[in-house]
């Protein structure tokens, strides 16, 4: 198995919302921002270029501005692996959704990580401890 790992969309935007509204919230920027300190050296982590959309979307819906956006999207996209979504990907997740009955963007999301020989996908959105195959396990960093 890999030591590569898939981060999921919303762990990056835990760590970059610091003012949420609820104690639980609170908690999971701190969890998050402890969880992507862990990583040192880029090579191990690998996003896709939805991961990308995803936090833009998801930052625009917490109402960040454009400009912060861009600026922590494009310095996220320097620091790590970030894989295209092609389609294969597609292909992929098609057979993953029908196979796991995972919504269709978590199963893109598995897809990615799975092309891009990744061990381990770190998510809140999916079970933890659940296996794909013999490659991948998903985790939930917000429960270790």
């Amino acid at each position: 198995m890999s030591d590569k790992c898939f981060i999921d969309t919303n762990i990056f935007v835990y760590a970059f919302l610091d003012n949420a509204s609820s104690v639980s919230d609170n908690e999971k920027h701190r969890k998050a921002r402890e969880f992507l300190k862990r990583f040192h050296d880029p090579a191990d982590v690998t996003i896709s270029a939805q991961v990308c959309s995803e936090y833009y979307s998801a930052l625009r819906k917490n109402k960040i501005k454009d400009e912060d956006i861009r600026k922590s999207l494009l310095l996220l996209m320097e620091s790590i692996d970030v894989a295209p979504v092609t389609h294969q990907t597609v292909r992929g997740a098609m057979m993953l959704r029908e196979r796991y009955s995972f919504s269709y963007w978590d199963a893109q999301i598995i897809a990615s990580a799975l092309e891009n020989e990744c061990g381990i996908l770190y998510s809140e959105d999916m079970q933890h401890g659940q296996r794909i195959g013999k490659q991948l396990r998903i985790l939930n960093p917000f429960l270790q």
